[in-house]
């Protein structure tokens, strides 16, 4: 199968809006997550991480009219701007564009302002995307919970191996909404100050906004691409919102993409792992990651520096990870203290230089899903 490397992206989150920014932001330790009193979001205050609405306004305005899109879909528009304006050799007639997304334009039920009530359609939200670059294709939505992010890569691979494309543009996003924060409110699920992933302490998850966009081509001459070695999801089939017990979907995840990959654990520099602080999920991943021969890899969660950003969240990661690897630079999983699960894991707890060569990206989430992606920095 031909080689697919990811060669260029860009994050628009509460940390910076670019990706430049937001790994300065993680090297300094800073974290996007604050207390939010906003009556429009919830009845009470929370902490998560927001993006300030009026810098988005001002960029956006530069390139679009703010009346014509919704606050998802300016975001999700700078992201793929920014990118386009780094390549500005793309071919629209050979490119696909991959949209993620788990709630899409959710918000839009509360108040359609001037919008059609179709536009919270989450393919309406990726036909305005489409629209405004202009792209030939149509576009594909890939909503998997919070896998879908990394997932929409794999989909996008698999499209470019199959010679549909020459490049594809993935791009991902979520917004705080009223809705999505009293469904975690519900399951008692948020934490009342930063999360702490895989800390013994931890009391679960802060929510978070962001978006991110990928460049995604078959060949490439970047010396910061990153090569797709091979991916994987296997759903666990154990319930609708809590993981398996033993990890079972994440440990066949990760075999499939290693098979793949054609490659064994041992080949594995380091980890980005989906860590919500919340219990199960990190007692699952500890438990799948102990029965791959994971346990010694250096592991990170990076939910204390934007919060859980759904269907964004593993996108964001990915470009992290493709950064870690081509600066040789493991980022502190932030929040961790005392170990709080029953597998001994190998957490990051200060940011280190270190030669990396090949990483795990995986993410969880809601209905059973889980992803595993390998990825291998570009040779020189």
């Amino acid at each position: 199968m031909d080689e697919v490397f990811i060669t260029d992206d860009q994050i628009i989150s509460p940390l910076g809006f670019s990706s430049e920014e937001n790994v300065k932001n993680l090297r300094n330790e800073v974290s996007g997550i604050q207390e939010i009193s906003d009556p429009d979001l919830a009845p009470f205050s929370f902490f998560g991480a927001k993006i300030n609405r009026e810098n988005v306004a001002e960029e956006f305005n530069a390139i679009g009219p703010l009346s014509k899109y919704t606050y998802l879909e300016q975001l999700m528009i700078l992201a793929i701007d920014k990118l386009l304006k780094k390549n500005t050799e793309t071919d629209f007639s050979n490119t696909l564009l991959v949209v993620s997304t788990t709630k899409g334009n959710i918000d839009l039920l509360k108040s359609l302002g001037d919008f059609p009530e179709k536009r919270v359609k989450l393919y309406e939200l990726a036909r305005a995307i489409q629209h405004f670059f202009q792209f030939k294709n149509e576009p594909l939505v890939v909503s998997n919970a919070c896998v879908s992010g990394a997932l929409a890569v794999g989909v996008a691979k698999k499209m470019l191996q199959q010679k549909k494309y020459k490049n594809a543009i993935v791009v991902a996003g979520d917004l705080l909404s009223e809705f999505v924060l009293s469904g975690f409110n519900s399951f008692q699920a948020l934490d009342d100050k930063i999360c702490k992933p895989y800390s013994k302490n931890r009391n679960g998850i802060n929510l978070g906004e962001a978006a991110a966009a990928v460049l995604i081509k078959k060949q490439s001459t970047k010396k910061n691409a990153i090569k797709i070695l091979g991916e994987a999801s296997v759903n666990d089939a154990n319930h609708i919102s809590g993981p398996s017990r033993t990890g079972e979907g994440l440990v066949k995840s990760v075999e499939k993409a290693l098979l793949e990959a054609k490659i064994s654990s041992e080949k594995i520099d380091f980890i980005s792992a989906h860590g919500t602080a919340t219990l199960f999920n990190d007692e699952m991943e500890a438990i799948a990651f102990h029965r791959l021969g994971l346990s010694r890899k250096p592991l990170h969660s990076l939910k204390a520096y934007y919060g859980h950003t759904l269907g964004a969240s593993a996108l964001l990661e990915t470009i992290i990870t493709k950064h870690s690897l081509t600066q040789n630079e493991l980022y502190k999983s932030l929040g961790f203290s005392e170990n709080g699960v029953s597998k001994a894991l190998n957490i990051i707890e200060n940011p280190k230089k270190q030669d990396l060569q090949i990483a795990l990206k995986t993410a969880s989430g809601f209905g059973g899903c889980n992803y595993a992606i390998i990825f291998e920095k570009k040779s020189v």
